[in-house]
């Protein structure tokens, strides 16, 4: 895909997690939306996956650590064919195959259970050592919250990460600056990430701007081509990105809009959409 055509599958990806939110009168919109072009990118550019089979051994995999992001990630996997994207209403309904956060038990494409936040680059990390030990040459990406960071166990893993040399490993982390509780600098400063990284031997790179793709696309090209030491990606986003009235507002972590909000939404979308397409 070229960089129009990616831009114009991003804003798609974005009306599927307000669709799916909204459907669900719960929900996290706001990480859902600054890592779309993450997702993107990922689904349908860096990784070797194939919708119609989701478990080739040889395939890449992704963990979403930051779990409560489901919405962005199951929008993504609809967009690809995974799943009909109609399903995407039934978000977090008794009976969905589109639990709350990521289940590998329901749905196939998911590589790993997740949502204790720390816990899944955790498991990004025992998948890495596997297919080190079986000599297979599978990628596998995952991805964090900024805020995230704050948990121990990423550090803990990290320190595994470099000490392991697991040179098939891609962190990326969605700097959007912005939690639950308001900015990561307010509730628990993680920072400085980037040193943070390089300390447990990672290759770092910072993006400045983590949505926009021909950024990441050259991210994930030297991530791909570091030898002897996993990658670090911190990538610089806009938390609830595209609706107007999400954009860099923590409140809009976890919550869903109501119709009118809804409605908003799916306008700021559309906009953007046919702006796009007089490209």
């Amino acid at each position: 895909m070229n960089t129009l055509e990616l831009q114009k599958t991003a804003n798609e990806v974005r009306k599927g997690i307000v669709i799916a939110v909204h459907a669900a009168k719960s929900g996290h919109p706001g990480g859902s939306l600054s890592a779309a072009e993450i997702f993107t990118y990922l689904y349908f550019e860096e990784m070797n996956i194939d919708p119609e089979n989701p478990k080739n051994p040889d395939r890449d995999r992704f963990v979403l650590s930051k779990g409560h992001a489901a919405p962005g990630l199951y929008s993504v996997m609809a967009e690809r064919g995974y799943f009909p994207k109609e399903e995407l209403a039934t978000l977090r309904h008794l009976g969905s195959r589109l639990q709350g956060h990521p289940c590998m038990q329901y749905l196939p494409g998911i590589d790993m259970s997740s949502g204790s936040l720390g816990q899944g680059i955790s498991a990004a990390c025992g998948i890495a050592l596997a297919g080190k030990i079986d000599h297979r040459d599978y990628r596998v990406y995952t991805l964090l919250g900024d805020g995230e960071c704050e948990e121990g166990q990423v550090w803990e893993a990290s320190m595994f990460a470099g000490a392991k040399k697991l040179d098939n490993l891609c962190v990326i982390v969605d700097n959007n600056n912005l939690q639950i509780d308001g900015k990561i600098t307010d509730v628990n400063n993680p920072y400085p990430l980037d040193k943070k990284f390089e300390a447990f031997n990672f290759h770092v790179i910072n993006v400045n701007d983590g949505n926009n793709f021909d950024e990441l696309r050259a991210a994930f090209e030297e991530a791909r081509s570091t030898k002897g030491m996993p990658t670090a990606i911190i990538a610089k986003t806009l938390k609830g990105k595209g609706v107007s009235f999400m954009e860099d507002q923590a409140g809009w972590h976890g919550k869903a809009p109501n119709d009118e909000q809804f409605e908003t939404a799916m306008q700021d979308l559309e906009r953007i959409g046919e702006e796009l397409c007089r490209r």
